[in-house]
């Protein structure tokens, strides 16, 4: 199995960067501008980009602060059956530690570099979001 790995050092509190990946505000700021989403275990949360494609993924654990982790239900193929894992640790001077990791794919393609690419900008989007007040998600036109 393979996995996607990143890490980030944003400046805002852990509190602030687990509500910007567990709301609907923080997610559509941040991913993509149409979605639903609850921060609670179990459900299902739906990003749609358009032409009758969405990904979901379903909510398999909340540690305010601390962790969200999702697994894919519904996308891609190379997607689903894939887990998602916000890891948020204290950072040194004012900053946030943020690990995603995306792993349990079957083998490294090109959809999976293309997705690595995805995942770094998505954390961009985050850190603009929290330090300047303005993301970069996908906006429906």
């Amino acid at each position: 199995m393979v996995a996607i790995e990143h890490l980030l050092q944003i400046r805002a509190s852990q509190a602030k960067v687990y509500e910007a990946l567990t709301t609907q505000e923080g997610l559509g700021a941040v991913w993509t501008s149409k979605l639903l989403v609850k921060p609670e275990p179990g459900f299902v949360n739906e990003f749609n980009w358009g032409e009758d494609y969405i990904t979901k993924m379903q909510i398999l654990e909340l540690r305010p602060g601390e962790k969200v982790l999702w697994e894919c239900t519904e996308s891609d193929p190379e997607w689903v059956g894939t887990f998602i894992c916000f890891k948020i640790l204290p950072g040194k001077e004012g900053f946030t530690t943020v690990i995603l990791k995306h792993y349990n794919w079957q083998e490294v393609t090109d959809y999976y570099r293309s997705c690595n690419y995805h995942w770094a900008m998505f954390l961009l989007s985050l850190k603009k979001y929290l330090e300047e007040g303005t993301g970069m998600p996908y906006v429906w036109k």
